[in-house]
């Protein structure tokens, strides 16, 4: 095991501290080369950017990076049968998931299809009526409806049942999506998915809107390939709808690497110039007033989004996106804004309620957390599973028990392959529905198997972490002094993003620092305001949100006497017209 960052094994949440791993020389050489601060060479090396492909990653772009959407099994399949229907004029559904990513792949084709002439129905389930996927009486329904083809989007690679349905009642299935797969798929026409395990391709770390882009492109490639766009039928120019391929792919968390990195970084160029209507209309309400960034889209618009489907009406996100009004955009947009402080508030008490589970009876063995409430709220659970791992360092599962039935996510850490085990337990009859992938995973199940599903887990990766010495653990970048936190410097850094998911924000310590002003603030006194200042001179604003709550928040609001090794993100704070650096916490140490 490598030394550990400053000496640090166990901070005041938990944690070892390490430095990230990165070649000096490397580190170097991409700084000379590029003409780039040293700092930034060495956050690039730590991020295995090798020198040949250091422009790419620097300035991704799709002409580059994206691949031939053929490469993917049944792509064309699927391709040949969408332009059939297109140019016979059959009516095509696209059936969605209600999270971000469902929402900007269905809005992705809803665009594309409605451009080109097609008539569409798009359908987003109801969260707690039908929970996740397709199912048969809503896809009679779209048969009623006079669908001859559904497209399902971020969903259907586990749907066996309701595409026996679908083959009875004589209605082609195209499944486009992302999530583990079983051995044996489901009965559909086409499966795309970059995950099939019978697929070769490299791309499995695309998000389900990523894949829908893929098959816009071959779609568009075939139209005209038939000679489908003359004078009166433009072909629809795919670039100008990247900002919604963006927003699904960095609220899903997937890798911001390869082409994943190119479809954000040039998703975000076509957000700033805010011609969607849908999301210049979630800016506006969401507060979003400077150039859009990978922060915006992940903390900001796309738990908005999220928030239709989790407490209000499944199908709002999706409407939002593939509208072409702005007054209806605003109108959805001010909803979801509605629905997100409701979503809130339901989480805040689901979370308190949760924690009081684990202290009191053992929610928590040595590898997981298992947390069950009768009542709480499907639609925040993941939300509360995240917050669970990130407060105790293991993968947690949160579930929400009704009727005898029990609905629940799960998010997991670097690892520990949480969607693989949800697919085991679903294979041996635990489960009544499961999937997901790596980081996290939604599963229903009968409330008599919830202990067996518990032990399922906690004995799989209790396992894991004793052979792989797995510790919940901080990665750092560097150390840095309160004088040295600057603008300039954030600034330099930041042409490393935008991060997320396989490109981390950088962390960096401010070593034996004293904490020379501390106050709780916010409207529940739950977030941490204070001033640091390091041996070297200077200071430097910081704010841990939600850290009164923490152990590390307590001790710096109590001890002001002792000093700190203070981990946390910098970031630029506008306020009255000035720009400053400020450090957002979220972890500190006892020097």
């Amino acid at each position: 095991m490598t030394e550990a960052f400053l000496g640090v094994e166990s901070s005041l949440s938990g944690k070892r501290w390490t430095l990230r791993d990165g070649d000096d020389r490397t580190a170097l050489a991409l700084s000379q080369r590029l003409s780039l601060p040293e700092i930034v060479g060495r956050i690039l090396a730590s991020r295995d950017v090798t020198l040949e492909d250091a422009e790419n990653f620097l300035e991704p772009t799709l002409r580059d990076l994206l691949p031939d959407p053929s490469h993917l099994l049944d792509m064309d399949v699927a391709v040949e049968r969408i332009v059939d229907a297109v140019i016979t004029g059959e009516k095509i559904a696209i059936f969605g998931d209600y999270d971000v990513d469902g929402a900007t792949s269905s809005a992705l084709l809803r665009k594309l299809l409605t451009a080109i002439g097609v008539e569409v129905i798009a359908y987003i389930p109801d969260r707690m009526k039908e929970g996740y996927g397709p199912n048969g009486d809503a896809l009679r329904n779209l048969k009623i409806q006079g669908a001859s083809l559904v497209v399902t989007v971020d969903c259907g690679t586990s749907s066996y049942d309701a595409f026996e349905v679908a083959a009875e009642i004589n209605l082609d299935v195209i499944v486009v999506d992302h999530h583990v797969a079983e051995p044996a798929l489901p009965k559909a026409l086409a499966i795309i998915n970059p995950n099939r395990l019978d697929e070769t391709s490299p791309h499995g770390k695309l998000a389900a809107v990523g894949v829908a882009f893929l098959l816009a492109v071959a779609i568009n490639r075939a139209l005209r390939a038939r000679g489908w766009f003359n004078q009166s039928r433009k072909e629809p120019d795919l670039r100008r709808w990247l900002d919604i391929v963006a927003l699904g792919t960095v609220c899903d968390v997937v890798p911001l690497v390869g082409v994943n990195r190119a479809l954000v970084v040039q998703g975000l160029k076509v957000m700033a110039h805010r011609e969607n209507p849908g999301l210049a209309a979630l800016a506006e309400v969401s507060g979003v007033t400077d150039k859009p960034t990978a922060y915006h889209l992940g903390y900001v618009m796309g738990p908005r989004v999220n928030a239709g489907g989790r407490v209000g009406e499944s199908a709002l996100g999706s409407l939002l996106l593939s509208t072409d009004s702005y007054e209806e955009a605003y109108v959805a947009a001010e909803k979801l804004n509605g629905y997100n402080l409701e979503r809130r508030e339901i989480e805040v008490r689901v979370q308190e309620e949760a924690v009081q589970q684990v202290e009191a009876d053992g929610g928590k063995t040595e590898s997981l957390i298992f947390v069950v409430g009768e009542g709480w709220h499907p639609g925040v659970v993941g939300i509360v599973a995240s917050r669970l791992k990130d407060r105790y360092g293991v993968p947690a599962c949160v579930l929400a028990l009704s009727d005898g039935m029990a609905t629940g996510s799960g998010r997991s850490i670097k690892g520990i392959d949480l969607g693989t085990a949800v697919l085991a337990a679903n294979q041996a009859g635990i489960l009544k529905k499961g999937g997901g992938h790596a980081m996290a995973a939604g599963f229903s199940l009968e409330k008599r198997q919830l202990e067996t599903f518990k032990a399922f887990l906690s004995e799989r990766f209790t396992k894991q972490i004793k052979a792989d010495n797995i510790v919940p653990t901080l990665s750092f970048d560097g150390a840095v002094s309160t004088k040295g936190a600057t603008v300039d410097l954030i600034n330099q850094i930041d042409q490393v993003g935008p991060f997320g998911a396989g490109n981390p924000e950088p962390r960096f310590a401010i070593s034996n620092a004293e904490v020379v002003y501390a106050k709780a603030v916010g409207k529940d006194q739950n977030h941490l305001s204070c001033t640091l200042s390091s041996p070297e001179g200077g200071r430097l604003k910081a704010i841990a949100f939600g850290g009164v709550d923490t152990a590390y928040g307590l001790e710096m609001l109590n001890n002001r006497e002792a000093r700190f090794h203070v981990s946390g993100k910098l970031r630029t704070n506008e306020w009255q017209g000035t720009t400053s650096a400020q450090l957002s916490i979220d972890d500190a140490a006892k020097v």
